[in-house]
């Protein structure tokens, strides 16, 4: 994991989750889930679909509450309001309002987000130039396709420059060579210190993560970096390791 300014400062944790309970009727979702994410740290939550992944991120933005133990994040218990400035958030489902241009979207989002003038124009034309979009800025999105929604999302999230970035299974529906782009992106914002923590069940996604946790039926199964899981399991990628440490099968 990459040292920071704001690590040596001692600040709280990016994260913390401590003992986190969730069901939906008598049908449990998480179960005693405790991790934490360090500041600056790239951070993935690796398991299949129906694992507990989007139920634990909605709980770690305040989109959701959980039934029992605590989350706190950069040192703020959950849910609250104000966190909105802090932190950057692209869900699964895309949140966009198709009868506007990718430009209104951001506009109104920007204006969630406090920024205004030329800082919100600069935003805009910086956070769509990540995405590869700057020449659709005026399209309605009812005209954009399922990937450059996606793509569109992203940017939102990156708007406002938050200190953590909470993507869920971010590049789903995006080519193989955009992709690689916001990966490279992903890597630079973490390199000045931008703390992210993504859904994926993409296993080179996870090898570029500074540590994984592999969560399987709504249980953590194990977390630490890529090349600690191998080593652990005694295999040579993540998919087998995922595996060997309990992650296999559907959940």
């Amino acid at each position: 994991m990459p040292i920071t300014a704001v690590n040596e400062l001692s600040l709280p944790p990016a994260v913390e989750l401590r003992d986190i309970t969730r069901a939906f009727g008598r049908k449990p979702v998480l179960d005693g889930i405790t991790m934490q994410v360090e500041r600056g740290e790239l951070f993935g939550l690796l398991g299949p679909s129906g694992s507990g992944k989007t139920t634990l991120v909605k709980l770690i933005t305040g989109i959701d509450k959980a039934d029992g133990g605590s989350v706190r994040l950069l040192g703020e218990t959950m849910p609250k309001l104000k966190m909105l400035q802090r932190i950057g958030y692209m869900a699964q489902s895309d949140a966009l309002y198709n009868e506007l241009t990718a430009k209104e979207n951001l506009q109104f989002f920007a204006s969630l987000y406090e920024l205004s003038g030329s800082r919100r124009n600069e935003r805009i034309q910086a956070a769509m130039a990540v995405v590869d979009l700057l020449d659709h800025l005026n399209k309605p999105v009812a005209a954009y396709s399922g990937g450059m929604k996606r793509r569109l999302s992203l940017a939102i999230a990156l708007l406002h420059e938050p200190e953590l970035l909470v993507l869920d299974e971010p590049t789903v529906g995006i080519d193989p060579v955009l992709r690689q782009s916001i990966w490279r992106e992903l890597l630079a914002l973490r390199e000045k210190g931008t703390t992210i923590l993504l859904t994926t069940h993409v296993m080179d996604e996870a090898e570029k993560c500074d540590r994984i946790a592999l969560i399987r039926e709504g249980k953590l199964t194990a977390i630490d970096s890529p090349e600690a899981l191998k080593a652990k399991s005694g295999t040579a990628s993540i998919e087998e390791a995922f595996i060997a440490l309990g992650g296999g099968g559907r959940g």
